[in-house]
């Protein structure tokens, strides 16, 4: 429970209060207690900080995560100990996080979650002998733990989950669009997984709960995976509720390929388009060529284009023989669920016959430079290899960095600093790429993709052609 401060009484401004956890974590030993309250830059303060905050600040109308951090520069998070377990200090919170001075219940859960998994990475994953984060076993291994301990992998379960990619910044019919997919996909049985935030993260949540409840379904899933740097861009929806927190981009979305069954893809903006590219380098990759894994692009009818632009950039890129990994459907809600409802009972017989788990994809063979940490600094992105002369799936490997370093330039507070200090980053390649690329991300900052409508984009990134 939260404790009422006369700050309440306005409504908008900020609240002090005291939490108690909300099922996730109860107790914290001393060592843990003193990292989390550790303000040095090895400690873990900032980082539980930022993540609260996030997660208090649901429903806002910014995607600057520097905005948010600087809005809300007076906030502050405590760790209090105490015989019975722990309790968290509140100073400044968003008021809008709080019903007649008492915290959401939702947001109570969603503050514990990250606390349980920021002390668990910091514990159990990080500077590991168990773990070697240097390794693709290691990271793999990783990702399993941090899912097992967030308590979402569910060996009894039949591959029922549903990963909903798509953009926070959207239009409200993409997002009604979004929204009937998911109504569709709940009246079928199916469980949803997102980034956790608005748009098209959001849609396919809410349209499911309304198909499960139709269903009398009271188990409905909607998972929602983030990571540090862009969960205050991106804050966790009502909608989820089950949280995990990945230390980073890469294992973030292994996660999504490991512990979902299929993918649907909604119309985005870069970080969509890495998302699929990542994705692309994976099931690119020969040792993946008999692994089924349906994947469908979707949107309503005036999405048309915006599908015919991001295919003709793939396979323009990639070659003809990336379209064999995923359907474009478009304008028809029904469609899309029935084609991911038969694309699960094709994992279900193969990982049977195969005896793999049903709740994590252990046989996808996922590259090693697909799971290593990409820091886009200026000298990285001008040294991305983006050229032909080389396999297509690892082409969209480092067509995945590129996309990752726009999203750090547009959204993260890390990126927009060093794009404010040094300029906008370079990107380098193939003619025929560098023109491609420059295509499609003139036409994103165009249907406003780039940033929330009403914000004024300025390129974070300088094509080289």
């Amino acid at each position: 429970m939260s404790k009422p401060t006369p700050a309440m009484a306005d409504g908008q401004r900020p609240l002090d209060a005291r939490i108690v956890p909300g099922g996730s974590l109860e107790i914290l030993s001393q060592i843990e207690v003193n990292r989390l309250r550790d303000t040095s830059q090895g400690g873990l303060h900032e980082t539980l900080r930022r993540c609260a905050l996030a997660v208090l600040n649901v429903g806002s109308n910014t995607d600057d995560s520097r905005a948010i951090l600087e809005a809300h520069r007076d906030f502050d998070i405590e760790i209090i100990q105490q015989d019975r377990g722990i309790k968290l200090d509140l100073r400044n919170a968003p008021a809008n996080a709080f019903v007649d001075g008492r915290i959401v219940r939702g947001i109570q859960e969603h503050l514990f979650a990250v606390l349980r998994d920021i002390v668990y990475v910091s514990n159990e994953i990080e500077d590991s002998p168990v773990f070697p984060l240097q390794t693709s076993a290691g990271i793999t291994d990783a990702v399993f733990h941090i899912l097992r301990n967030a308590r979402v992998l569910r060996a009894q379960s039949l591959p029922d989950l549903v990963v909903c990619w798509g953009g926070h910044s959207i239009t409200r019919e993409e997002y009604d669009y979004a929204k009937e997919t998911g109504h569709q996909m709940g009246l079928r049985g199916l469980n949803v997984c997102t980034g956790c935030g608005p748009g098209a993260m959001k849609g396919p949540m809410k349209g499911a709960s309304v198909g499960h409840a139709k269903q009398r379904i009271t188990n409905g899933r909607y998972l929602g995976i983030s990571e540090p740097g862009i969960i205050a861009a991106e804050p966790p929806n009502p909608m989820v509720n089950e949280l995990v927190i990945m230390p980073d981009i890469e294992k973030r979305l292994e996660a999504f390929v490991r512990a979902g069954h299929g993918i649907i893809v909604f119309p985005g903006g870069v970080g969509t388009i890495e998302e699929l590219l990542y994705l692309l380098g994976i099931l690119m990759h020969p040792d993946n060529a008999d692994i089924p894994f349906p994947v469908v692009l979707t949107g309503n009818a005036d999405s048309q284009d915006y599908f015919r632009r991001v295919d003709q950039f793939i396979t323009g890129i990639l070659g003809e023989q990336a379209r064999e990994h995923y359907r474009i459907i478009v304008n028809d809600t029904v469609a899309v669920a029935r084609a991911m409802k038969q694309g699960l009972e094709d994992v279900r017989r193969f990982r049977r016959a195969r005896s793999d788990a049903w709740y994590f994809n252990w046989l996808l063979h996922i590259d090693h430079e697909l799971q290593m940490p990409f820091e886009p600094t200026h000298e990285a992105m001008t040294q991305l290899a983006l050229h032909a002369d080389q396999p297509p799936h690892q082409l969209a490997a480092n067509l995945r960095r590129a996309f990752s370093g726009i999203v750090a330039g547009n959204v993260k507070d890390h990126g927009i600093r060093a794009v404010e200090k040094h300029g906008p980053f370079e990107i380098h390649g193939e003619q025929r790429i560098m023109q491609a690329l420059d295509e499609l991300l003139h036409s994103f900052a165009a249907e406003h993709r780039m940033k929330l409508p009403g914000t004024e984009y300025v390129p974070c990134y300088c094509i080289v052609k």
